[in-house]
């Protein structure tokens, strides 16, 4: 038992990074292109200027469009978001 609790926390202690992000670091020239960059590989909700919202894992930024794979409440789907149609970036930097 005691040794079913220690292996629990320290897959614990190990995991907790995953569970939050770094917090976003802005820059005097950054843009929401620059900012999505940094945040590669890394969970993220968009904000559109329509309203609506997209989350997902980063996974690559170009000039005119951001891919997001594993959507949230749609795992298996992968979407292509037009930079330019972003108002904000939504990062989770800290857990309960």
């Amino acid at each position: 038992m005691k040794q079913t609790l220690l292996s629990v926390l320290a897959f614990l202690s190990l995991a907790a990074p995953a569970f939050g992000q770094s917090k976003i670091a802005l820059q005097p020239n950054d843009t929401i292109r620059s900012v999505l960059g940094q945040q590669v590989g890394k969970p993220v909700e968009l904000r559109m200027k329509s309203g609506e919202k997209i989350g997902g894992k980063l996974e690559k930024v170009t000039d005119k469009l951001v891919h997001l794979s594993q959507l949230t409440d749609a795992d298996f789907y992968d979407a292509a978001v037009e930079i330019d149609s972003v108002a904000a970036v939504v990062v989770r930097v800290r857990s309960n």
